[in-house]
């Protein structure tokens, strides 16, 4: 046996270290692929089934072949989980005298110079945020990490969170006062000396890859990069090979201007008057776009004339704190690099108001909340994936649950620019055809009609009844997720039924999920944030409903014109791009439901283009392969088997 089938054998050091370890046939072959591709430094996508343990798959090898290696996750949660639990339990089982650095970005250290610039200014808004902002200080005097995510007393969504870190933009840097005790530093000396960094995408893109100043030495000290959860890729790198600006790094800018010129240029009032001028300007640019959240091509958006006169306003208050901060600038490092920022952020306007300056890439505008975004995105991501990529030395590992269709890879490849890259699929080892039930409702209404969320929470009455609650149920928009969960709060007092109704932006999702798993009988409405990375095994989760067909809005400014881009090309967009999207999208709902070889339960999907339309048929074969019915009652009656199955385990006699 060689010394992986040693390693991952029942009676081998990782079981012996790790409990709950089982042996699986799927793990040991992924485990020897990449052996083999951080071997040859090659380039190997792997797409693992729920339960695959790949996890294992890729941290053996890896910590095996020596050298540097970096880990990229989708979420910081799974940073933690890797950093806290995985990789200390495989080291110590390897007996490898591995060092391991936890890398995130700048906004989770408290940072000691805005922290002091916050401390001295008397604008909070509440007792709350004067306290919050005292036990972040008294943190930061006795932490050695500065990691916020050990600071529990402090909310993660408070609001003075934004004023005691720093960003890209507002760091000083080597100019820095206080740059011997920076957290981030600190966090960057470790990772460089490390053996095995463990990073997010985000922060790859933006630190590592991009290579900003310290965190980009990273990468070329690397023998390998692993990304876990490689389906978030494509989106994460058109964010950051794109362009853009927001009215709240404007605001935050004013904010700054005002904080520094009160230290380094109080004689010189114009300077903050200008910048309270901007912050006005940026949040007369989000009114002009009205109350709703939208997202249009810049052409489109352009055409309305209110917005466009505050878009000019803003353009020209920005301009004239750009003239003022220039003759100020010397006065400290702070305004300095408020100048800096301006210049920046005035250039990135600028560009995107200029359509030549733009090739490749859509232009288009989005109205969050609070503020309003100019981003010009790449229509081709992968191409500038390549780019990078092209005559790199290193191994490039990428796997996750759901990349391909029915093992087919090439919509992914494109995505990321690699068509000639390794691949390979390891399905779950999960008995699926007994554990689950797909169930598509009959006689549900098209799913683009005003009445067909009711019919969807009517649908799920009667199941969510015989599961006892234990459900997610999963939306494709915030709409719709708010008013199903309005009418099941409507039934629910209607038929005195106790369940937990638990909603997405109520709490953070780790409350959220914490409070759901120790329920037992919740119900949970969520949208994106539930579809993926959430990991609930057990009874507590036995049911999960989802509306619709992820099918990305077809109105949708960068969906609308890669589609238009790729029939420039002679590709067919539904069937090249939008339908593997969809079916990649579904495939991590739909893992939500079976996440250990024990768990059981219905997954319900209420659009019924599943099975009417002809390419259904590509949708659903692409999933775990469950037994499949129409019918309520046999949906209704897999509970009842599930509790007479559970009965029996619990009382030997009642199996006679």
């Amino acid at each position: 046996m060689d010394d992986l089938g040693t390693l991952f054998a029942e009676d081998g050091a990782l079981g012996r270290e790790i409990s709950h370890y089982r042996p699986r046939t799927q793990q040991i072959e992924m485990a020897r692929r990449i052996q083999a591709a951080l071997s040859s430094r090659g380039r190997l996508v792997a797409e693992a089934g729920t339960g695959t343990g790949k996890t294992l798959a890729y941290l053996v090898p890896a910590m095996l072949a020596g050298g540097k290696t970096i880990l990229s996750t989708g979420t910081k949660t799974l940073q933690d989980q890797l950093f806290r639990r995985d990789i200390p339990a495989v080291r110590k089982a390897l007996g490898l005298p591995l060092s391991v650095a936890l890398l995130k970005g700048r906004a989770n250290y408290v940072c000691p110079y805005h922290l002091e610039r916050a401390l001295a200014d008397a604008r909070l808004a509440s007792r709350e945020e004067v306290d919050h902002l005292q036990r972040i200080a008294h943190f930061a005097a006795l932490t050695d990490s500065g990691d916020r995510m050990q600071l529990r007393d402090v909310p993660e969504d408070s609001p003075v969170w934004p004023r005691a870190v720093s960003t890209r933009d507002n760091c000083l840097g080597g100019e820095c006062p206080h740059h011997k005790r920076c957290f981030v530093l600190k966090a960057r000396r470790r990772a460089l000396e490390a053996d095995l960094v463990v990073v997010n995408h985000h922060l790859f893109f933006a630190d590592v890859w991009l290579k900003d100043e310290g965190a980009g030495e990273l990468l070329p000290a690397a023998n390998a990069v692993i990304f876990d959860e490689a389906h978030q890729l494509p989106e994460t790198a058109s964010a950051f090979f794109g362009d853009s600006v927001t009215t709240g790094v404007l605001i935050d800018l004013a904010r700054d201007v005002r904080l520094e010129a009160a230290v380094a240029a109080a004689d010189f009032p114009d300077l903050p008057r200008a910048a309270a001028d901007v912050d006005k300007a940026a949040r007369d640019v989000r009114l002009a776009l009205g109350l709703n959240p939208v997202r249009l091509p810049a052409a489109r958006v352009l055409e309305r004339a209110e917005f466009r006169a505050a878009v000019d306003a803003l353009q020209g208050h920005l301009a004239r704190l750009q003239v003022l901060l220039e003759t100020q600038a010397e006065r400290s490092e702070g305004l300095a690099n408020c100048l800096a920022r301006c210049q920046e952020a005035a250039g990135k306007l600028e560009r995107w108001l200029a359509p030549d300056a733009q090739e490749g890439r859509v232009r288009w505008c989005e109205a969050a909340t609070h503020s309003v975004l100019f981003h010009a995105t790449p229509l081709d991501v992968g191409a500038l994936f390549a780019k990078q990529l092209a005559d790199d030395p290193r191994a490039w590992i990428f796997t996750s649950a759901t990349l391909s269709v029915r093992g087919d890879f090439r919509h992914y490849l494109g995505q990321i620019g690699l068509p000639e890259a390794d691949t390979a699929v390891w399905d779950s080892p999960y008995d699926y055809a007994h554990q689950a039930l797909l169930y598509v409702p009959q006689r549900m209404p098209d799913a683009n009609t005003p009445g067909f969320t009711r019919a969807c929470v009517e649908a799920a009455w009667p199941v969510l009844r015989a599961s006892g609650g234990r459900a997610f149920l999963l939306f494709t928009s915030l709409r719709a997720m708010h008013e199903a969960h309005a009418l099941l709060a409507e039934r629910l007092t209607a038929e005195g039924q106790d369940w937990p109704l638990l909603l997405q932006g109520r709490k953070s999702r780790s409350e959220l999920l914490e409070e759901f798993r120790d329920r037992g009988n919740a119900v949970l409405l969520g949208s994106q944030s539930f579809w993926e990375g959430v990991d609930v095994p057990g009874e507590a989760l036995s049911l999960v409903v989802i509306d619709r067909l992820p099918f990305q809005p077809p109105d949708d400014p960068v969906l609308a014109a890669r589609i238009e881009a790729l029939k420039r090309s002679g590709h067919n967009p539904f069937f090249d791009y939008q339908l593997p999207h969809a079916v990649i999208s579904l495939k991590q709902g739909a893992g939500r439901l079976i996440r250990h070889e024990n768990d059981r339960g219905v997954l319900m999907i209420c659009d019924t283009r599943l099975v009417d339309k002809p390419y259904g048929r590509r949708i659903w074969q692409a999933l775990p392969p469950m037994r499949r019915t129409r019918s309520q009652e046999e949906a209704v009656a897999f509970f009842g088997a599930q509790f007479d199955q559970r009965a029996a385990q619990d009382d030997p006699a009642a199996a006679v």
